[in-house]
């Protein structure tokens, strides 16, 4: 079985980590801590120019719900168009209208501009409220895959909807578990849902190399990606 491990990464030193550990695809962000938001144009690039593997920056112009002003989709929109430009391979996006359904329409609009970039629909998915009416509009739209923890907190949490998402998806889309997926859990998800591809952030922290730690404030550390980490994915999966 060849299984694919996409990595969350929130710069440039996270992203050359997993890439030392062996991470199949990097879904490049920042403020990972607020689920992730559209990461910089010097930061796209200098990935898309270092490293060969397969990456997929989020659009997402803001933390919060997944409601977006027409101003915000406009902005969504240019960062599709500059992501393709950069020869990036995919983009991550996720737009709901306030009853809870996909916003097919505006949705359809970003896959048409990303092409041929692939598209995966991120954890919106999770906050929708009928993922399998959610399933087919995203095939029939034309996105790649759906990011999902099977609107659950976590993945390990969702595994009985995410198997049943993976079997009426019928091959048509991926269906990628995402939330909470680590080295102690993702043979079990893999077991329980038959998924292929997975997403982590293994987060972790670096004490910073500053020598001046000003006394009224205590900002010590850095976010992290221990190589290693990503390795004992794929190991804990084989």
């Amino acid at each position: 079985m060849k299984y694919i491990i996409e990595i969350a990464t929130t710069d440039f030193t996270t992203t050359k980590s997993a890439v030392e550990g062996g991470a199949d695809r990097i879904e490049l962000c920042s403020a990972l801590s607020e689920g992730g938001i559209t990461p910089s144009y010097g930061l796209i690039k200098q990935c898309r120019e270092t490293f060969s593997i397969p990456l997929f920056p989020i659009i997402r112009p803001r933390s919060g719900d997944f409601l977006y002003a027409e101003e915000e989709f406009e902005l969504m929109l240019k960062d599709v168009i500059r992501c393709r430009e950069l020869s990036c391979d995919g983009v991550v996006i996720g737009l709901l209208n306030k009853d809870g359904s996909i916003d097919v329409k505006r949705t359809a609009t970003l896959v048409k501009a990303a092409y041929p970039l692939e598209v995966t629909f991120h954890r919106a998915f999770d906050r929708c409220k009928d993922p399998f009416i959610a399933l087919q509009q995203l095939i029939d739209i034309g996105c790649q895959r759906i990011l999902t923890s099977g609107q659950k907190p976590a993945a390990p949490e969702g595994v009985d909807l995410i198997a049943e998402l993976i079997k009426k998806a019928d091959d048509r889309i991926i269906i990628m578990p995402g939330a909470g997926v680590r080295k102690e859990n993702i043979k079990m998800i893999a077991d329980k849902t038959q998924a292929v591809e997975f997403h982590s952030s293994i987060k972790s922290q670096r004490i910073s190399g500053m020598e001046f730690i000003h006394p009224a404030f205590n900002e010590t550390s850095v976010a992290a990606i221990e190589p290693a980490e990503v390795k004992s994915l794929r190991d804990a999966l084989n």
